[in-house]
């Protein structure tokens, strides 16, 4: 880091960072731009916000507030100095449930508020769908709405006040009435014939500042409008919100339609029933979500949906109003919902709807842009169809989804981005035409951000835009705050992320084959939507466990991506050692594979990036020692009694370690006495051509072979044949996850060759260490992309319980009365999933609770030197805690690296899935 903000760094109680790869991790939000600031800064306090801005505008420099970092208009981006209230500011700091109320700092989760005013009984009403990551600043910024808008408002309904920091340094605490801003009752007096008749016009006309706010009429709140200004006109330091209370109980409705135009016209009707929330999906958003997820609940007959949810006193009377509502209304089919469960996966498709929308239904990218435009209600139906022409017309294509109850919509579309400015631009300006003719808003949550903000005179006349400018000039005259938004706008294809930067670059070791062999159209699949950043807990997510733990963006999915957009694009960043910092606290877990509504697989691109490092270079020792664990596994198996007894005695232990990469603090997990393979040899040795192939794994095999032995009684007692393949066989993991590609595609050679004559005869492989299970389902067809015989393994391998519960005429054994603590592995939940091992442990009638989040150890990465302090974090925010508050319970974990950290840890042994099925019969 440079001494440029030395002085600035001695002021403020948070960091300043201005390294490169601190300025790429900030460059952009979750919209379509690029800005890169000066330096990052995260301040720790009020008066760390009052130092930044004073030296901000005593050097000139532009101040950007952040959150959540998700705006999708590029409102949170930035030069100068970028301020993130998420990493520090982020207190709750009074919840008062008798006057239903909450002061917050900007900081703050929605997701942390709504969990916290719950045992109350309350909520804040406004939910997007990013509210497990969105901050209440950001809230505030862009006026968030949400499903629930029509039933409790948008954000600007539910603030009280607010304590602001204004462009001139100025603290002011914003409330009901106008005084506390010098001059703002003089500028309504001269405004208040445009504010009459352009501003307010609708709910959702959310575009420009909210000036209708001021009116007499209105209430004249200074608050109100300075909600939705897009950090232009102040920094939030804190803010009192209304809470409303949560509906007594609920019921979802899903109506089907022949198409989205159809659902719109059908709403105004629907709207009587005083509904909670009216959202609208197209049939390709739900194609989306299926080819992402494998299923998606039962729909009615349709090709547009609406989700209508009901609330009543008790779910009777919610129930009673469904059917009214279903009897009235003109769908083509209809579904009432009262499963809590099933609701919240429908609903989990809207949700996630940002990022599956980022590829379209035929795997094109798909961006923001014109996100969220709003129409009248009544005009919605003729807007839709009419904007279905103006794509056709324009070559684009995208999914719909949106809060019809509210006439907002929201769209993903292949924009022509590089082809800006001439089809971008113009379809562009096209649309917002089109808003303005039928009455509405070119945005109606978002904010216009840089993606919008250039539009304005096609919504407004000149004396509405002058009006904008003047509010802007009461609060920051000298233009310090978010410049380049709403007033003195940029150029809407000015700063495109993607117009001219991403760059073809040819995978060199896997297939990336939904990406078409493209790194940089992989790494770009990050639209920076934030799920990363969510608490997984929450979300039953695995994502991301060392942003979980430092609360890092550098540690963020996201983060990791656009350092790796910036280096494949060769703008502010190469190959170097910013590129290795963001990577190394990566755990490889993979989840983000599946936790990610845009599919980013974080654990590929480090291992290609990897790859690509150190391609005919040397390597760190930890890559030979770990990464070459099989072959050394190899060897120590002859003589387990030897290894064991020289990694037992400490002082060679720790200096062995030291010398390969792997700190001294981990214990070394001992080798069985005897091999899987020699009791298998002893004991079985039968290669019957109709059996199941065990695929028997390293780890298994050395450490473990316990857990074989109890798969291979298991299936047996089922009925089923057991064979092994012949010779030792690797899936290569541990070369996968330090990236030595060429060597795992030799180990996957090897092992097509034992396992095509089994497959191809239609058998099926059965694994049972997760990781190297998952390598075979996914991993290998994207090393052996050329080889058909791969394709043919992958899809004949499972899981123990995916085998098991294919088998209808086995049941699993009574657990009734037992108490498990279940570790699924990441890779588990991101390959294969974990829905056939939950529903055999809830068919065995065993108590079962299930640890959300990533064990730390995560295979390699918790042994080598410089992770095992962040390991042991990440234990501590799921797996340990889940431990010491189920003392007595069966810990169950399939992943060796699983039970490893929990034994390490916590001194507490686990089981696998199959001896815990096999322990009855043993018994």
């Amino acid at each position: 880091m440079s001494d440029r903000f030395g002085e600035l760094r001695t002021r403020v109680g948070g960091a300043v960072d201005d390294g490169a790869r601190r300025r790429a991790e900030y460059s952009s939000d979750a919209s379509n731009y690029r800005v890169v600031p000066d330096a990052v800064v995260f301040p720790k306090s009020n008066e760390d916000v009052v130092e930044v801005l004073d030296f901000a505008r005593a050097n000139g420099l532009a101040v950007t507030a952040r959150g959540g970092g998700t705006s999708v208009a590029g409102n949170a981006i930035g030069p100068g100095l970028v301020l993130d209230f998420s990493r520090y500011m982020n207190a709750i700091v009074e919840l008062d449930p008798d006057n239903r109320r909450a002061t917050v700092q900007p900081g703050v989760v929605l997701g942390d508020l709504q969990r916290a005013a719950r045992p109350h009984g309350l909520r804040f009403g406004p939910d997007p769908s990013t509210q497990s990551r969105c901050t209440l600043g950001g809230m505030i910024g862009n006026n968030a709405c949400g499903p629930r808008a029509v039933a409790w408002g948008r954000t600007v309904d539910n603030v009280v006040s607010i304590d602001m920091l204004d462009g001139r340094g100025v603290r002011r605490t914003l409330g009901a009435g106008t005084d506390t801003v010098p001059g703002l009752d003089e500028y309504v007096r001269a405004n208040l014939g445009v504010i009459r008749t352009e501003l307010g016009q609708f709910d959702r006309q959310a575009s420009g500042y909210s000036l209708e706010h001021l009116l007499p009429e209105r209430g004249a709140s200074a608050v109100k409008s300075f909600v939705g200004t897009e950090g232009t006109c102040g920094l939030i330091l804190h803010a009192t919100v209304d809470l409303v209370e949560v509906p007594a109980a609920t019921v979802l409705v899903v109506l089907g339609y022949p198409d989205m135009p159809a659902a719109a016209d059908a709403v105004a009707a629907l709207m009587v029933s005083k509904p909670m929330a009216v959202e609208a999906i197209d049939a390709g958003l739900v194609a989306v979500v299926r080819a992402h997820r494998g299923t998606v609940p039962e729909l009615p007959r349709g090709d547009g949906w609406l989700f209508i949810e009901i609330a009543g006193s008790t779910q009777l009377e919610a129930i009673a109003i469904a059917q009214v509502m279903c009897a009235a209304a003109s769908a083509v089919d209809s579904r009432i919902v009262t499963d809590a469960a099933e609701s919240a996966a429908l609903w989990r498709i809207r949700a996630d709807g940002a990022g599956l929308s980022g590829r379209t239904v035929k795997g094109e990218p798909a961006w923001p842009g014109w996100e969220d435009a709003a129409v009248p209600q009544l005009n919605l139906a003729s807007y839709l169809r009419e904007f279905a022409d103006l794509t056709a017309d324009h070559g684009v294509h995208g999914l719909l989804y949106g809060h019809f109850g509210d006439g907002c919509v929201h769209v993903r579309l292949d924009l022509p981005i590089a082809q800006a400015p001439q089809r971008f631009r113009a379809f562009l300006f096209d649309a917002a035409k089109l808003v303005a003719r039928h009455g509405g808003s070119l945005s109606g949550e978002h904010g216009d951000g840089r993606a919008r903000s250039e539009l304005l005179p096609l919504m407004y006349s000149p004396d509405a835009l002058a009006a904008f400018a003047g509010f802007k000039g009461l609060f920051d005259p000298d233009n310090v705050l978010n410049p380049g938004v709403l007033v003195d706008p940029q150029p809407i294809d000015a700063d495109l992320r993607l117009a001219v930067e991403h760059k073809d670059v040819a995978a060199q070791g896997f297939a990336l084959s939904a990406d078409r062999g493209d790194l940089g159209m992989a790494v770009h699949r990050c639209v920076g939507v934030g799920k990363c950043r969510a608490d997984n807990a929450a979300t039953g997510g695995f994502m991301c466990p060392s942003y979980v733990a430092t609360r890092d963006e550098k540690d963020s999915t996201r983060g990791r991506a656009r350092v790796l957009q910036e280096v494949v694009n060769g703008s502010l960043l190469i190959d170097g050692p910013e590129l290795a910092e963001s990577l190394d606290l990566c755990l490889s877990c993979k989840a983000c594979a599946s936790d990610c509504p845009a599919g980013v697989d974080m654990a590929t691109y480090k291992s290609e990036a990897l790859y690509r490092r150190y391609k005919g270079r040397r390597r760190p020792p930890a890559h030979y020692a770990l990464g070459w664990l099989p072959r050394w596994l190899r060897a120590a198996k002859h003589a387990p009694r030897v290894m064991n007894s020289l990694t037992q005695r400490d002082g060679l232990r720790r200096f062995g370690m030291r010398s390969v990469g792997i700190d001294e603090r981990r214990p070394v997990p001992k080798l069985a006495p005897h091999s899987f393979r020699h009791w298998w040899r002893r004991n079985r040795d039968d290669q019957a051509k109709d059996a199941v192939l065990l695929w028997m794994d390293t780890f298994t095999d050395a450490f473990a072979p316990e857990v074989a032995i109890a798969a291979v009684e298991v299936l047996e007692a089922a009925g089923h044949r057991v064979r092994i393949t012949r010779k030792a066989v690797c899936c290569g993991l541990t070369w996968i996850s330090t990236g030595q590609l060429d060597a795992a595609r030799k180990q996957l050679n090897a092992t097509v060759d034992a396992l095509a004559d089994h497959v191809s005869a239609g058998g099926v492989v059965v694994g049972l260490e997760p990781s190297c299970t998952a390598v075979l389902r996914s991993d290998l067809v994207e090393l052996l992309p050329d080889d058909e015989r791969a394709v043919a393994v992958a899809a004949a391998t499972q899981t123990l319980a995916e085998f098991l519960t294919a088998d209808e005429a086995w049941t699993p054994p009574r657990l009734d009365g037992m108490t498990l603590i279940v570790q699924p592995h990441c890779h588990q939940h991101a390959v294969t999933g974990f829905g056939a091992d939950r529903e055999i442990l809830r068919r065995s009638g065993a108590n079962l609770t299930e640890i959300a989040g990533c064990c730390g150890l995560a295979g390699n990465f918790g042994m080598e030197s410089g992770h095992y302090d962040l390991s042991v974090a990440v234990a501590k925010n799921a797996l340990l805690p889940a431990l010491n508050d189920a003392a007595g319970a069966v810990f169950v974990a399939d992943g060796f690296s699983c039970r490893t950290q929990a034994w390490q840890l916590a001194h507490r042994e686990g089981v696998h899935l199959a001896q815990l099925l096999n322990a009855p019969r043993r018994t």
